[in-house]
Parts: C-alpha cells; structure tokens; sequence
C-alpha cells in the first residue's frame, strides 16, 4: 500500500512529511474522519502561544525591575534585618545606701532564659514541645543536684514545668515580642543550657542584673517597706513617660517606683548577626548600658533593724483580748530636718522574692494574707490616735487662751453630764479613767486626764471650748488630716471629721458629743503613724512642721553627690514657742509620774505621750506611744502602734524603749 493513499485534502495549507504522519484511532470519532490524518495545528494557535511567552517575560522583566530598582532598598533593609537581630542590655539600676554609706540592695549578675516569639513559633508543635521538655528536664535535674537552690525555688517542680512554659508563651502571643521562661538561673544550669541554645530556635540564654535586698538580724525583712521590689514590666508600665521594653524590670512600690527615674539607668544594645534559624553567628555593635543614679538615704540600718526587731519580739509576747497581735507600725524622725532614720510595717515581706520571680502561689498568698504584709500601715494606716492627741489639742488651747498655763479645771467626778436640749430627760455622761481633781494643762497630759480636755476641746460649764472647726484647724496645722509628701507611694492623709463632713458621709448631725470625742481622739478622726511622728518632733523643735524626707542625696555610680535634698519646711511659728515648752513639760511630766515612767531609766531624759484608742464595736484598743528625745535638746522624735494591743504603756512603750537605749547609746 502506497504513501499515495494518505493524500493532503485540499482545504489544507500545510505540509506533512511522511515521518510525522500519526494516527489517533481514539481520537477520530465521526465517519468522516475515517481514513484521514489528523488536523494540523493552525498558525493562528502558535501566534497566540508566541504572545503569552512574550507577555509573561515582559511582566517578568517589568516585575523584577520594580524590585530592584523601585523597591530595592526597602528589600535589601528587610533581609539586613531579618539578618541581624538587636537586643537591649539591660541598665544596671542605682545603688541605694543607708546614712553611713552602708549597701541596702545590691545588682547581683544573674541569667534569665527568653524566647523570641517570632523565630520560636516557626517551629513545628512537636519541636516546640520537645525544646520545652528538655528545658525542664536541665532544669530539675540542677534542683535536685543543688538542692533547690533559692532562685530556682520559684520554679514549679518537675513535670509541671514545661507546661508553665507552653502557657507562658501563648499568653505572651500577641502582647509582646518576647517571653521571659525563667528568670534568675542558677550559674551551673546556665552553663549546661549556653551549650544547647544554639539548636534551640528562638531560645536564648540572657546575661541581666536582679535585685537583692539586705536582710537584717535572723533573715529578717527589715526593709522591705521602704526600698519596695523590682519586677516585671506590665502593659499600663508600657504606656508610661519612659521609653520601657517588653523585657524591662521597674520599680513597683518603695523607693524602687519612687525614684525609678533615677534609678533606672539608660538601656544599651547589642547587634547580632543571626542565620535563617534566629540563631547567634557573629557579633556586630555595642552600645553599652549607662547605670542609674544611686540613693543616699537618711535611714540608719542599725537602727531600722532594731526597731523591726523590737516590734516583733514586743508583739510576739501581747496577749491581747480578741486573739494574737500581728500588725504594727512605727516611724522614727530626725526633728532637726525631718529625716526618716526609721521606718518599719509589720509584718512585712522579703522582698527579694519578687525581684527574683515570684511565683502566681506565693504572690496569691501575700495578697489573701488577712494580715495584708505588702501593705505599708507607717505611712498609709489610718488609725483612730486616743490621748495621743492630747499634747495637740493643749497647744491649740493655750494659743487660743482657752485656758491659761495655770488654770485648774475640778475633775472631781471623773465625768461629765450633758443634758440633751431637745429632751432633758435624756443626759449623755462622758467619762474618765479616773478621778483627777484639780488639774492644770501640765497633769492633764502627764494623767491623761479626759475631763480636762472634753472641757477645752468641747466646752463645759464656764468655759467656752476649741469647737471642732478650731479643733481641725491646729490638727491640720499640725499635719494631721493632709498628705505629708514622703518620698514613698502609696501614703493616705487620714480624716479630721467637721459637721459638713458627717452631714456628707453620714447624713447626721453634728453634737457636742462628737466634739468631745475629737478631743480625746476618739470618733471618726483617723491619723498615719508618720503623722504623729512629725507632729511630735514639731512640739519638740519648738513648732516646725517638716515635710518628711527618706532620701538625703543623689549620687553617681562611683558614690559622688550630685545633689543634696535639702529640707522642706511645711510650715512653722504657728504655736508659741512659750505654750509649746509648758506642753513638752507635759509631757515630760508623763515620763516622771505618768503612765510613760519605764522611760525613766534611760541615759537621756525623754517625753512622750501614751494612747488607748477604742476601735470598731468591740472593746478592742490600739496601743500608741509618741515622744522625743533627749528632752532639753531633742534629737529624734518616733510613733509607735500597735493594732489592738492593748494598753500604750504595756504594748507600745516597752517599743519605744528599746529604740532610746539603742539610739542613746551606741
């Protein structure tokens, strides 16, 4: 059979050799094509594959030039810094030292393990889930070597770790770049996880500084109080005035919030080259860190220690109505400038759990304490005064000449009797601890005496009182009923009541009955330990009311004064210098023959002043003492309280004791 056979039908305008003649049975379906050869491919069809190759190597081009040219610098930014990573160095924060020089707090070197979320999360489930588990099995294996060593005691035990880690990180997503998995790392477990980070994508072991706190006698917290806690920075932290990042530690309560501008430092940077992994490959920049200002404190550590030390033992032996003792406060003042040498809240707190990560058990444990240990009662307890103020409310009498140094008013029935003006039926009697007969305003302090200031706070028989506006405004002179602007967060201004104030708060009236109480420190008036430490060394100054000061100085990192703080004086010359001597006398007299006589052995002559402040419904009593030293020229003036314990000469005298023969005789 010939080629002949499989001529070209005429209609066609191609040319098929011999050798590329094909048949495609399957593909002939009419009985037309029965018995031809296959159709050519048109022209038309290659010229329109010939347009699209062109077209899509034109876009091609056109693309490729619009990155490079157009967009190249953008591109080449993102691969540099996708290729190098930056990582801030962590600012050694300022020293705070005590009056002689002496470290509070120190910056102790330390390793924190992070995670960048972004080069950790491009891993599979399963890697990030077996990097975890080993994490936590070096981890618990260092415990058990090192038995538990104090950072690592935050930690959660073996088999719970990972776990706290996976939460960690999926609470972090979204909120920030990176994760702090454990913080404060034990050298020798640091040293076992530097070998392995490298293959851990996302994982880096991180040089940072922590905060260690000073312990006092028996790993006692003396300071926690008044130097605060480092900790965590918080999204509202992030918000703040200062320039914070994600990983920033900052202060959060004490001096470390107070003067965290200071103490903060400047944060330096590093530039790492890292590979398609995260992972370090070269070192390229440093910008090191600058350290924070240091602190000079008016705080004696000696005697900070003492007066924690003292609160503890005294109220570890009360015994009082109502169950065990466990808060107290007090406050001890230069009265030369209003320097803070002393400040303790009971019970207080280690704070270097905190700076050293705390854990959601310890820190829930602190907060459901009923006995609220991270509340500071020196300067933020607000607490009705009792006799205390009666020293106070004698000067406003004496200004006002109310009575005379030498006027006697008769307690000859250790009561007085109020009719009431509405019902004579009806008489309030306002009592006394005891019968004082004839007292003059030195024994009406030294005694105690209620019916003596009821008469020239309230009013009574001949004698027209202070009433409560006169009473409040020598109060506030005073300082009392407004803040004092320490240098610490947190401080509360008490309450000095007026008829506004109970029509306000109580929708009553006001009676003669809540000015008698006011005068005695009774009812509604509340006071802070700080404020009647203050108020005490403006009696013993001879009337200068300083604004309280727990920082002396600023100083560089090599101990250089950069700025003394000077003393702030909030006001003076408001009581004579005359009524303000027959009132320390008062008090003085307190200490010879009053309920203060356990002062009497001390090396110096001292005054103070006692309180038994009623509170609640209960017939439970705060234990108070104020009072000075030495009495002819006084040095330091302190407050003591003592919740519901008891009487002030059996709970908060024996305190106060303690801290004069300290102070006197070192």
């Amino acid at each position: 059979m010939g080629l002949k056979k499989y001529s070209i039908k005429n209609n066609s305008d191609e040319n098929i050799e011999a050798e590329e003649i094909f048949l495609d049975a399957e593909a002939i379906r009419s009985l037309e094509d029965k018995g031809k050869l296959e159709q050519p491919i048109k022209a038309r069809n290659f010229i329109l594959f010939y347009i699209l190759i062109v077209s899509a190597l034109f876009a091609l081009f056109i693309r490729t030039g619009y990155l490079q040219i157009i967009k190249g610098e953008y591109y080449r930014n993102l691969a540099e810094g996708n290729r190098i990573k930056t990582y801030s160095l962590a600012a050694p924060r300022g020293i705070i030292y005590d009056r002689y020089g002496d470290p509070l707090v120190y910056n102790v070197p330390a390793f924190d393990l992070r995670v960048n979320l972004a080069d950790f999360l491009v891993n599979s489930a399963s890697v990030q889930e077996e990097i975890l588990k080993e994490i936590s099995v070096i981890l618990r294996e260092n415990q058990e070597k090192n038995s538990l060593a104090r950072s690592e005691e935050k930690i959660p035990k073996a088999g719970n770790k990972s776990e706290e880690f996976k939460k960690k990180i999926k609470e972090a997503q979204g909120k920030t770049a990176q994760v702090v998995l454990v913080k404060n790392i034990e050298q020798s477990a640091a040293l076992v996880l530097e070998s392995l980070v490298s293959e851990w994508p996302g994982v880096r072991l991180v040089r940072n500084i922590h905060r260690q706190y000073i312990l006092g006698e028996n790993e006692a917290p003396i300071l926690s109080h008044v130097l605060g806690y480092t900790g965590e920075i918080n999204s509202a932290d992030l918000g703040s005035q200062f320039s914070y990042g994600p990983d920033d530690e900052i202060g959060k309560t004490g001096l470390e919030l107070q003067y965290e501008e200071l103490l903060r430092g400047e944060a330096g940077k590093e530039e790492i080259e890292v590979d398609v992994f995260g992972q370090s490959r070269k070192f390229l920049a440093l910008k090191p860190s600058e350290p924070g200002q240091s602190l000079g404190l008016f705080i004696d550590k000696g005697l900070q220690d003492k007066l924690y030390q003292s609160l503890n033992r005294i109220i570890g032996q009360i015994s009082a109505p109502g169950g065990k003792v466990t808060k107290a406060a007090a406050v001890v003042v230069d009265v030369k400038n209003g320097g803070i040498l002393a400040l303790v809240s009971f019970p207080a707190f280690d704070n270097n759990i905190f700076s050293q990560g705390i854990s959601s058990a310890d820190y829930d444990a602190l907060i459901k304490n009923p006995d609220q240990p991270l509340f500071n009662r020196a300067i933020a307890g607000q607490y009705p005064p009792g006799s205390i103020i009666k020293p106070l409310i004698g000067s406003a009498a004496l200004e006002e000449r109310i009575v005379s140094p030498s006027q006697k008013i008769n307690d000859s029935q250790g009561e007085i009797s109020v009719v009431n003006p509405y019902n004579p039926q009806v008489v309030y009697t306002f009592s006394d601890w005891k019968i004082h007969g004839l007292t003059d305003i030195i024994k009406a302090i030294a005694e105690s005496c209620n019916v003596y200031f009821y008469t020239v706070g309230g009013g009574y028989g001949n004698i027209d009182g202070l009433g409560i506006y006169r009473i409040k405004k020598y109060l506030q002179l005073f300082g009392l009923g407004e803040l004092t602007d320490i240098d610490l967060p947190f401080e509360e201004d008490g309450l000095i009541p007026d008829e506004n104030w109970k029509e306000e708060t109580k929708k009553e009236k006001w009676y003669i009955g809540d000015t008698y109480h006011a005068s005695i420190g009774q009812g509604d008036i509340m006071v802070t330990p700080l404020q009647m430490a203050l108020a005490t060394a403006a009696i013993a100054n001879n009337g200068i009311l300083y604004q309280p000061q727990i920082v002396d100085k600023i100083m560089d990192s090599e101990k250089n004064t950069i700025k003394d703080i000077e003393p702030k004086i909030i006001r003076e010359n408001f009581i004579s210098s005359e009524n303000l001597a027959i009132v320390r006398k008062g008090m003085r007299e307190s200490v010879i023959s009053g309920s203060v006589q356990a002062l009497g052995t001390l090396p110096v002559r001292a005054a103070g002043k006692t309180g038994t402040a009623q509170f609640g419904v209960s017939d439970k009593t705060h234990a108070w003492f104020t009072g000075f030293a030495p009495y002819e020229n006084p040095e330091i003036a302190l407050a003591v309280v003592v919740e519901g314990g008891g009487e002030g000469h059996r709970a908060a005298v024996p305190v106060a004791k303690e801290v004069f023969e300290w102070w006197f005789s070192r």
